[in-house]
């Protein structure tokens, strides 16, 4: 059976997949691969036969694991009995913690708001395990995904068996009472017990890194460094991976031997700890992937006479018992990843990286191929990938496994066992850890080295993959005709074919992003021929005592705006137009201009800016990004679409609303009336300049507020479409009803992002359709 697991492990993921997915694309890729397997491989009818099997068994595992992935709790419940089950994280003043209710034995995610630094301590040194705790809370949706292409927060807990976030009033650690330790429990506390002993006993740069190489904790990192590693390619080595409980296993077990123990004795001692080590350090998919593959290895040593495997069978037989566990684990992002690079490093091993004598060049083919493997992969889930990680990987991987992993592993013990660490190890590491901090961060500004095409839709990933297979055969293969030419041509055709795609698109489209209580939205012309963002939502942020800030707080811009034009391959923004200076409309410029190529801003010719307008003004001049100042009259076309300002006037001296740049724009056959927060003393004016002026779409005015869409201007502009955009249960009750009357008056079709997400017109030529992401 050597080699053969692989084809029952590709079985159990299509029969997972038409159950959890699609059924008809993956049956038949199956029916596919068995032909394959008839015709060049020459599988035997009971082969073929035991695969099937194989498909129907994980098919009915699918089946099961979908038809009991819901909630039984009632909606309307409101006391609880709760047994925490992971580690608490505590943000600032929020605390979040998983636990089973135990009347219905579920999990939910526990937020509590703590209402004081000192409570904040007391909960940080507190042990949540061990407790059976009543709590008092209301359950609460999770939020879903309203734009495309954004994260779907429900979606992720719902493939953990999470469907309700219990809002807690209260210290959740009031009323409880204590449970006998489970074996499983003493170890998961030792493990935060740990965590929070390197926060409290060593400089947060090294804390940070050894809770994550140590534990498979990563939330002591600083925002902006977490950030460097993921954007350079480089986050996999903050995870616990085959590759570091490879070197800890073989560090024990070399130990073990030279101490005098048996070879016998360690194989078991390391197959009795495996498991121990797995849930110690997190239970993320690398490490299950890792001591599920370290744990097959072993049992072959330990029988090797009854049981001979390959490390692709290793792989194979891990891949299949965790799906058998956990078979909504195929849609997770590191599940997907672990086991992909895992793959073609294992597949490459004999076959291209044996070509590769020197050390150095080995390294960076390994680096390349594990990139490759990953590519569709970053490209879906992350939309990017950073090529300069090929290069970077040949400095850190070193680093990470010969430096890092046994360093920071003997500093924890010299300081767990005496008490102290030398000082001069402390420094050596601290200053070890900053430099590469710094030089991540340096690296990660590169953006000349980041492949922006979006996310692939399922004919980009099938090209993807189709081309790796290709470029992978070719690098192995010796004697193909032409072989560096074709594999050249590969490369470039991996590089440009999404790319490509985006252009060739005839279809434009308008966007209005869903970004809660604000304003933005996206004008993208057909071919790639030009890309236009009006305002870019924003975040309201107040002064807070500093216990309570949050490591990395919501910002609108760059956790909703960059993701959603990122994942339509959009990197550079040709007129970034801020229509006035309120917060919620130009609050996200500066991270959109940080991240994106931005050509040209434009704002409204006012001769008060507000302080963030400023702030925006003094951004783009380091940036040397021109801004242009607009009034009515002024005007410029895209091809056969045109835009007309209307307001304001030039030198507005007004309140602030009334200065918003109005203007008007034929895209996609249709007229558009774009006007920030104008009041209704501006659309009256401008009714009264342009008597006969008539529009087929209104965004409406500043989120469907009474001030603005007044009677006259409705009346005579006619839309046949309005645009609201407002945040789900705002303060401020917009859109009101008093305007949502007017419109229906004209029998004006509503579309408003709070009910409705992200609203698309997508156009071909002069004809559109409208479609709200939300049904």
């Amino acid at each position: 059976m050597n080699r053969k697991y692989l084809y029952f492990a590709i079985a159990a993921l299509f029969g997972v997949l038409s159950s959890l997915y699609k059924v008809l694309p993956f049956f038949l890729l199956q029916v596919f691969v068995l032909y394959l397997l008839y015709i060049y491989k020459r599988f035997s009818t009971l082969q073929l036969t035991s695969i099937t099997i194989c498909f129907l068994i994980f098919f009915f595992i699918g089946l099961h694991s979908n038809s009991i992935n819901k909630s039984v709790i009632p909606a309307p419940t409101t006391t609880f009995t709760l047994q925490y089950t992971q580690d608490p994280k505590i943000d600032g003043d929020l605390l979040q913690v998983q636990a089973i209710e135990q009347r219905y034995k579920e999990r939910v995610l526990i937020r509590y708001n703590i209402s004081s630094e000192q409570e904040k301590m007391n909960l940080k040194t507190e042990m949540f395990y061990q407790r059976l705790c009543t709590v008092s809370g209301t359950l609460e949706k999770p939020a879903t995904a309203k734009n495309p292409n954004s994260f779907n927060y429900r979606a992720y807990l719902m493939r953990k068996n999470i469907y309700w976030i219990m809002e807690v009033q209260v210290n959740p650690l009031q009323h409880c009472i204590p449970l006998k330790p489970s074996p499983l429990v003493i170890i998961k506390q030792l493990r935060y017990t740990g965590i929070n002993y390197l926060e409290s006993h060593f400089p947060v740069e090294i804390a940070s890194l050894s809770a994550a190489l140590i534990f498979g904790d990563t939330n002591l990192f600083d925002p902006d460094v977490l950030s460097a590693y993921q954007k350079t390619g480089l986050v996999h080595l903050l995870a616990i991976s085959g590759l570091h409980v490879s070197l800890l296993i073989a560090m024990v077990f070399y130990l073990g031997v030279r101490f005098g123990l048996t070879r016998q004795f360690m194989i078991n001692f390391l197959l009795m700890i495996l498991p121990i080590y797995v849930i110690l350090t997190g239970s993320s998919p690398s490490v299950i992937r890792s001591g599920l593959m370290i744990f097959v290895v072993l049992l072959t040593v330990k029988w090797r006479t009854r049981l001979k495997l390959l490390p692709l069978d290793a792989i194979s037989l891990a891949f299949i018992a965790y799906l058998i566990v956990s078979p909504m684990v195929v849609f997770d992002a590191g599940f997907q990843l672990s086991f992909a690079v895992s793959l073609v490093i294992i597949l490459s091993a004999n076959s291209i990286l044996t070509d590769y004598a020197n050390h150095l060049t080995r390294m960076l083919a390994t680096s390349l191929v594990a990139q490759l493997g990953a590519l569709p992969f970053l490209l879906y889930h992350y939309f990017e990938v950073s090529l300069i990680g090929i290069i970077a990987n040949l400095v850190y991987i070193p680093l990470f496994s010969f430096l890092y992993l046994p360093g920071l592993y003997l500093l924890f013990f010299i300081q767990f066992i005496f008490g102290t660490t030398p000082p001069f190890l402390t420094k050596f590491f601290l200053i070890m850890i900053t430099v590469a901090n710094h030089l991540i961060e340096y690296l990660s500004d590169f953006t000349f080295f980041h492949f922006t095409p979006g996310r692939p839709n399922l004919i980009l990933l099938i090209t993807y993959i189709l081309l790796l297979l290709a470029i992978f055969y070719l690098w192995e293969s010796k004697t193909y005709p032409k072989r560096k030419a074709f594999l050249i041509f590969l490369s470039i055709m991996l590089v440009i074919s999404q790319k490509s795609w985006n252009w060739l698109s005839p279809y434009g489209e308008v966007t209005m992003i869903d970004v809660g209580q604000g304003d933005s939205i996206l004008i993208h012309f057909p071919h790639s021929k030009g890309t236009y963002l009006i305002d870019t939502g924003g975040t309201m942020h107040f002064a807070e005592e500093k216990w309570r800030e949050r490591a990395e707080p919501f910002e609108v811009g760059r956790d909703v705006v960059v993701p959603f034009l990122k994942g339509k391959g959009i990197t550079q923004i040709d007129k970034l137009i801020l229509t006035h200076g309120d917060m919620d409309h130009i609050g996200g410029t500066v991270s959109i201009i940080k991240e994106l190529k931005v050509k040209q801003i434009i704002m409204p010719a006012v001769v008060e800016p507000s302080s963030t307008e400023l702030d925006i003004i003094k951004e783009a001049k380091k940036l040397n990004i021109p801004v242009i100042k607009v009034s009515d009259g002024d005007q410029w076309t895209n091809e056969e679409n045109g835009f007309f300002i209307v307001s304001p006037e030039k030198n507005y001296k007004g309140e602030r609303n009334g200065g918003s740049i109005a203007f008007i724009a034929q895209l996609g056959g249709v007229s558009w009336f774009f006007g920030g927060d104008l009041d209704q003393a501006g659309e009256e004016k401008i009714i009264r300049q342009y008597p006969h002026l008539h529009i087929d779409v209104l965004k409406a005015g500043h989120h469907g507020s009474k001030t603005s869409s007044a009677d006259t201007f409705i009346n005579q502009i006619k839309p046949k479409v309005a645009l609201i955009s407002a945040g789900e249960n705002n303060r401020f009750g917009h859109p009101h009803q008093e305007v949502l009357k007017r419109l229906e008056k004209t029998n004006t079709i509503i579309f408003r992002t709070d009910l409705q997400g992200a609203i698309t017109y997508k156009f071909y030529h002069q004809k559109g359709t409208f479609y709200p992401y939300l049904p």
